[in-house]
């Protein structure tokens, strides 16, 4: 398994999400997995599976591409339950 925080690999569609008054642009399993791991585990408390969820698929398709789909299938199902789409 590779490095998530690291991946370059393009996630299926970009997220742009305001926190704290600043865009925030999600376009890679990396930057998308440093999003979920820097927010607060207490702030996903509520979205628990979820969160867990996302974070399994981006560490699967930072080590193969073509598991992207499904990274940003649950990326976009968390980020619309917590209402930051």
């Amino acid at each position: 398994m590779s490095d998530a925080t690291r991946s370059e690999t393009p996630l299926k569609a970009s997220f742009n999400i305001k926190l704290n008054g600043e865009l925030v642009t999600i376009a890679t399993v990396g930057q998308a997995y440093r999003f979920l791991s820097s927010v607060s585990p207490v702030e996903w408390m509520e979205f628990r599976s979820l969160h867990s969820d996302a974070r399994v698929a981006l560490e699967a398709a930072a080590g193969n591409a073509m598991l992207n789909i499904q990274a940003t299938a649950a990326l976009r199902v968390l980020f619309a339950r917590a209402k930051l789409l």
